[in-house]
């Protein structure tokens, strides 16, 4: 008999990780890094109850780090196993995870510089090198192609969300199960709809927004006020962006708001390198959303790129309105940071951010009303004023989930698990569905079903 572990992406939106194993065959479904409360990251660094030795492969659903940054920890403990994924998310992956490994090579060496925390020699959970070592292990796979892993059978299948995002279909034992990965929405400005599901014996369902509904209003509108209000106040507009999705969406709005004569073209800075480079992969994946080739470019084009650390440094010399768009979304590492330092304490400066914030990070700190941040082992004054871009979540609400389901061959007979989602969101899901007549259960931390 198969079953299936939970080793994480339980009662938190971070640090996906499912264990579907039979008496031959196991498989790790999402391999993601806990962000946000240190109670949580502090799991990162605990040994995963598993035997590297045993693991015959893991599967990613997308490119996130709370879905794949894990992987370099795989590979530093021994793993040398396959990571299957859509071409894709190998690209974002390429993008991601080695910039993930230097920003903790960065930030361990600033600590111990500084002599911030409590550990004298602080080490990175990994490093570049490791990271970029790790990407030796990708195998890609297709939408809908079918491929097995000892006995058990896999397919991918499009989920929206971001680029090369999958819900994972397994076949095992005469059952068949489905990890929903993040689901996407259904009118995304970039994004193709989620593909609906088959039949299911099993479904792992995220449930990140399910206790809310995305903002109806208009993202258009909503950004015009912001900017034209930065542009009379003479102040800076921060937008601490995602680099995969929420990026490229916040730039193809602004270019849709200037090139309609809706606010003024005031000078965009893409201060991101990973955000850059995930922005050039948009363009090569063009089969796989809703832009083409020269809307890609158009999109691409609305921002000055800076790459080089010389040339976000200069950015604090500019005395006339601007926008930087930098990482990371949740304000919790990045060039983002940097500019909170020199920018919050200015009754002029809005930061705007533009998705969902996980319990304990920076960003969620801000959105509550905090006084002041603490950034670097220093405490910062928020003058600023801090406002949400409603609408642009890359995550479907609980009444899309809801839809999608409704358009899928999932039904009653099939156990839904709720996993990806806080504790409120995970209840307020599991009522919804269970009025709809699904059979709903909320996995916990650890838990093994049996199949």
């Amino acid at each position: 008999m198969a079953k299936l572990i939970f080793l994480g992406g339980t009662e938190t939106v971070t640090g996906s990780k499912y264990l579907l194993e039979t008496d031959t065959t196991r498989v790790l479904i999402d391999c993601g890094l806990y962000q946000g409360y240190k109670w949580l990251r502090e799991r990162n660094w605990q040994t995963l109850p598993l035997d590297m030795d045993s693991l015959d492969a893991v599967i990613l659903t997308h490119a996130h780090l709370d879905h794949s940054g894990y992987v370099p920890v795989l590979y530093k403990r021994g793993y040398r196993g396959p990571v299957y994924c859509h071409p894709a998310t190998k690209a974002l992956c390429q993008v991601l995870l080695t910039d993930s490994g230097h920003i903790q090579e960065e930030d361990a060496r600033f600590y111990a510089r500084h002599k911030i925390g409590k550990h004298q020699n602080p080490e990175p959970l990994y490093d570049r090198h490791t990271a970029e070592k790790s990407l030796s292990l990708f195998k890609t796979v297709e939408f809908e192609q079918r491929w097995s892993v000892g006995d058990i059978h896999f397919r991918l299948q499009a989920a929206g969300h971001i680029l090369g995002a999958s819900s994972v279909i397994a076949e095992v034992d005469g059952k068949t199960i489905g990890f929903s990965g993040d689901v996407g929405r259904l009118n995304d400005e970039i994004n193709l709809a989620p593909k609906a599901l088959p039949k299911l014996d099993h479904l792992l369902l995220e449930s990140t927004y399910g206790n809310r509904r995305h903002h109806q209003g208009d993202s258009h509108e909503q950004l015009e006020e912001i900017v034209t209000r930065v542009a009379k106040s003479g102040g800076v507009l921060l937008i601490p962006a995602f680099a995969v999705g929420r990026t490229q969406t916040i730039q193809l709005l602004l270019r849709d708001l200037m090139d309609q004569g809706r606010i003024p073209n005031l000078p965009v800075y893409l201060d991101s390198p990973m955000a850059i480079d995930v922005s050039e992969i948009y363009c090569r994946f063009t089969d796989n959303h809703r832009l083409d080739q020269n809307q890609c470019q158009r999109m691409n084009g609305v921002a000055t790129q800076t790459r080089e650390v010389d040339e976000s440094k200069a950015l604090s010399e500019i005395q006339f309105p601007h926008i930087i768009i930098a990482g990371s979304g949740m304000a919790t590492g990045g060039r983002i940071l940097h500019h909170f330092k020199r920018l919050l304490g200015k009754p002029n400066t809005v930061v705007l951010f533009t998705g969902y914030q996980a319990g304990g990070t920076r960003g969620a700190k801000m959105q509550q009303g905090v006084d002041a941040v603490k950034i670097h082992g220093e405490w910062y004054r928020l003058k600023a004023s801090v406002e949400v871009l409603h609408g642009l979540s890359g995550h479907a609400d609980y009444e899309e989930i809801g839809q999608w389901l409704d358009q899928s061959e999932v039904d009653k007979n099939t156990q839904i698990h709720l996993v990806h989602g806080e504790a409120e969101a995970l209840e307020a899901q599991r009522e919804y569905l269970c009025k709809k007549d699904y059979c709903v259960s909320v996995a916990g931390y650890r838990d093994v079903l049996h199949i």
